[in-house]
């Protein structure tokens, strides 16, 4: 697994040619896992929580593989290895993998890496697959596209500043997680008050027109848990199944994984034609002087990119 991996991530050609054989011979056993993904600000307890939930999960006879997105880790050699000696306990059982980020690249390369890195572990026959990221913006915004149930992680004193509830990344969750919540039982159940009510606000999920009594569809819900002392991991799981019960019965689980493979084909596509368009020598003798010419307010930005593409063009 991991030298397949490690193969999906070379950005040579000829590897590139071997990895996308690989994963057309792998697609077939793919697919047939849950993909959980997780968010929340450092020091939220994730890499707790995620051991936890892993050894609870193994105990009932999953096989769990952990994959890490970490758009940072180029900045800041990020924290994502140290994640893997912090799951001391989940990073040695034999029915889990943990797999952290390539610590190179733009955040849609990492996102690139880790959606395939997910067929492998299906491939191999995990049926639990959590991505985890830092939240730190973008990234959550990859993770909830490329799972299939998404959590946010906040901390028991988000209903004093209402810290990151932030409407974009609120409006993904699928579910919200109150960790450390034995740290102040009363700020975390205004915490879980507050979030409720948020959620409420935001519309579920852009469906206001669909009532509260709904039995068919999934409302997000806002729990509180202590990962540390293992406290509220078991009813986590369990809203994490009525979700995929209620989410496959009603189709809505099958359209997610259609939409997201189709967005992720049209996100890649766009990432190949910049990435050629850059590359074209024509384009790199002119952009300097049309660079030049738009700064300097002698050329409307419109007309240089319609220059450049022409010029790009003519090589076709």
């Amino acid at each position: 697994m991991a030298k397949a991996i490690t193969l999906l991530e070379s950005t040579r050609a000829d590897h590139r040619a071997q990895a996308d054989a690989l994963l057309t011979a792998l697609l077939p056993h793919a697919g047939r896992s849950f993909r959980l993904g997780i968010s929340g600000v450092p020091g939220v307890g994730k890499s707790t929580f995620i051991e936890a939930l892993g050894l609870h999960l193994i105990g009932q006879g999953h096989r769990v593989a952990v994959l890490t997105i970490d758009p940072s880790s180029t900045v800041s050699g990020g924290s994502i290895l140290g994640d893997k000696t912090r799951m001391e306990k989940l990073s040695v059982n034999e029915r889990a993998y943990i797999r952290p980020s390539p610590s190179s690249g733009t955040l849609g390369g990492v996102a690139e890496k880790t959606r395939e890195a997910m067929l492998v572990c299906e491939a191999a026959g995990y049926d639990v697959v959590i991505v985890e990221t830092v939240g730190v913006g973008q990234s959550e915004t990859a993770v909830a596209g490329m799972t299939d149930m998404f959590v946010l992680m906040q901390l028991p004193n988000a209903g004093d500043d209402l810290q990151a509830i932030k409407k974009g990344v609120m409006e993904l969750a699928d579910l919200v997680v109150i960790n450390k919540a034995d740290l102040d039982a009363d700020a975390a159940t205004r915490a879980q008050a507050q979030i409720t009510s948020a959620l409420r606000l935001f519309g579920l999920h852009g469906h206001p027109s669909h009532a509260h009594h709904d039995e068919t569809i999934w409302h997000p819900q806002v729990i509180q848990l202590s990962a540390l002392h293992g406290v509220g991991v078991d009813a986590f799981w369990l809203a994490v199944t009525q979700f995929r019960q209620l989410q496959t019965g009603n189709g809505r689980l099958d359209a997610r994984r259609q939409h997201q493979a189709l967005a992720w084909m049209w996100e890649r596509i766009d990432a190949g034609l910049k990435q050629a368009f850059r590359q074209d020598p024509r384009v790199r003798e002119l952009l300097p002087l049309l660079t030049a010419e738009v700064s300097q307010g002698r050329m409307a930005a419109s007309t240089a990119a319609r220059n450049l593409l022409e010029v790009q063009a003519q090589r076709t």
